[in-house]
């Protein structure tokens, strides 16, 4: 007896034993029994699902003798002739080669005859896709309005190409790719029928470059038992189709985890050397690298990943993030996409490898800026933020109150401090409530307990004094005096809360805090006295601005270009600190 491959042998010849489309067998086997059969139906699907299997099982079933039934017995002459492909009543047509308008002028010709020895004629045409526009427009009035004894099934990959017309006249079914699972479970019962040993790892791969079509899977199950000799290895598989494998992979990245550069080229050159194609070999880390993706998403499902969830160490699961995955697998697209333009693909393969080494440093610019913004806004608020996930549930940590002792307020006799404008007009005016009234500026009491004031001022304050304009906060430094600048209304506020009085508050800059206040620059809040028509009158400089100071000891020359580029990045200007 002749050789019968394993995807004819294999072909179901029940609607029982065809795997993955229990809808259409359903909906088909009720239509039977009912007695509501169609004129045309249209099947589509990916290829090797059923489509072709289940148009001759429908033809079974309306054209056996003891039908129509939904299970036909297989043992008269229709069932037979159908099987073998025999039957004269059942012609199956290739629509990619009879796409002319005379190759449908035949069957319209031919469907005006009855059936020979069977109830129905039935026309089996696959790929009608291909069918021109012209044949399609002749097939209409046949599909639309046929004699009682014709059936029309047409099957396609490529619906979008079928015209809608045709679409219209038919009970369309579409087939599903057929689960990993079930495809390796069929493997392995084909394995066991002919007496041979498959590794589960093997199998398990050849279902995935199946990729859910089961005719895929019997014909790459042949080729790998025609040289496996009776026994089925991943090993195999590997050494005789010129396969990377995931293990081989990890080896790569493990390496690459270790910042080990030379190790990881040498795998790449040894893969080579060995005949692995450079595609094979970028198509393998594209998987990689979507399956980590994935697996980093939460998906553990094997028919989605692909491959087992424990064929990835623990220590590459959690090497990178989500957002340097994205674009390692975007870097492989890409790679897969250029190598046909390369000057030299191998070159191209190893700048690739080399760059995964940099993988845990990248970052995309929106997460860049947002994280700029997250510093910022801890340099502001002295607070501090975990960037960390691992972080994220601890509590934020709160700057300390000064340490600098507050000094006794100056004497009554002491001129007070001259203020100096250092903000753009616009920003020196702060507009007063509406709803209270205007009073004259005034101090509560001449002499303020400032030991309550310890733990509300603003972060940088050196020294507090109160004079007769209003308590003078004076920093030392110029990020921390501009910072309570921004925050002065808010600053008064709270002071003002505290001391239960009507208090001016008055900002001062000055790099050596022994040094009279009127000696530096200084900016008063503006009260809530003050008319409305004082309060839009600009702020003149009434002394001779300061010199460039000096930068403080207490901050680093670190500290000080972070600040720098920090303001520079946000409000594009440089800060001289």
């Amino acid at each position: 007896m002749a050789y019968e491959v394993t995807a004819t042998r294999k072909r179901p010849q029940r609607f029982e034993d065809l795997v993955g489309q229990e809808f259409v067998v359903s909906t088909l086997k009720n239509a039977i029994e009912q007695g509501r059969i169609a004129h045309a139906y249209l099947f589509s699907g990916p290829r090797g699902v059923g489509k072709t299997t289940s148009a001759r099982l429908l033809a079974k079933a309306l054209n056996c003798v003891n039908g129509p039934t939904a299970e036909p017995c297989d043992q008269c002459d229709n069932c037979r002739g159908i099987a073998k492909g025999s039957s004269l009543d059942v012609i199956e047509i290739d629509g990619a080669s009879n796409t002319g308008v005379n190759d449908v002028r035949v069957i319209k010709e031919e469907v005006m005859f009855p059936p020979t020895s069977s109830r129905y004629k039935i026309y089996i045409i696959d790929e009608v896709h291909m069918l021109s526009q012209s044949a399609f427009n002749a097939l209409l009035k046949t599909i639309e309005e046929p004699p009682e004894y014709v059936v029309f099934i047409f099957a396609t990959t490529e619906t979008q190409k079928v015209p809608a017309t045709i679409r219209s006249r038919c009970q369309q079914f579409n087939f599903q790719l057929i689960p990993l699972e079930t495809i390796k479970g069929l493997l392995a019962q084909a394995a066991s029928e002919m007496g041979i040993e498959a590794e589960d790892e093997a199998l398990f791969w050849i279902a995935r470059e199946a990729t859910g079509s089961m005719r895929d899977a019997y014909t790459l199950f042949d080729q790998v038992v025609a040289f496996s000799n009776g026994k089925i290895t991943l090993a195999q598989i590997r050494e005789k189709l010129g396969l990377v494998g995931i293990d081989r992979i990890n080896a790569i990245m493990q390496d690459v985890l270790a910042k080990n550069q030379s190790g990881s080229l040498d795998k790449i050159h040894s893969l080579l050397a060995k005949g692995v194609s450079i595609e094979q070999i970028i198509k393998d880390f594209t998987e990689y690298f979507r399956s980590l993706l994935l697996i980093r998403k939460g998906v553990k499902s094997e028919n989605v990943l692909g491959e087992q969830v424990s064929s990835f160490t623990a220590e590459i699961r959690g090497a990178f993030n989500e957002e340097q995955l994205e674009a390692a697998l975007d870097m492989f697209l890409n790679l897969y996409r250029d190598i046909r333009y390369s000057l030299n693909p191998r070159f191209e393969l190893e700048l690739a490898i080399s760059k995964l080494s940099k993988l845990r440093y990248v970052a995309s610019t929106a997460s860049i800026i947002e994280q700029l913004a997250r510093l910022k806004n801890d340099l502001i608020n002295g607070t501090i933020t975990p960037l960390n996930p691992a972080l994220a549930d601890m509590k934020t940590v709160q700057p300390e109150a000064p340490a600098t002792p507050v000094q006794e307020p100056a004497p009554a006799e002491e001129t007070p401090a001259e203020t100096v404008s250092a903000e753009p007009v616009a920003e020196e005016t702060v507009e007063p409530p509406a709803n209270e009234e205007e009073e004259p500026v005034a101090n509560d009491s001449p002499t303020v307990d400032l030991s309550v004031l310890k733990d509300i001022l603003p972060l940088g304050t050196v020294d507090v004094q109160n004079t007769d304009d209003g308590l003078v906060l004076t920093f030392d430094k110029k990020f921390y005096y501009q910072t309570a600048y921004r925050n002065l209304q808010s600053i008064r506020e709270t002071i003002q809360t505290r001391l239960r009085g009507n208090i001016n508050v008055i900002l001062a800059f000055s790099d050596n805090p022994n040094n009279s206040v009127s000696d530096e620059q200084s900016v008063a809040a503006p009260a809530e006295t003050v008319p409305e028509t004082q309060q839009e009158t600009p702020i003149t400089e009434t002394a001779p601005a300061p010199e460039k100071p000096t930068i403080s000891s207490g901050m680093s020359d670190e500290q000080k270009n972070l600040i720098n580029d920090l303001i520079l990045c946000f409000d594009g200007r440089e800060e001289n600190l």
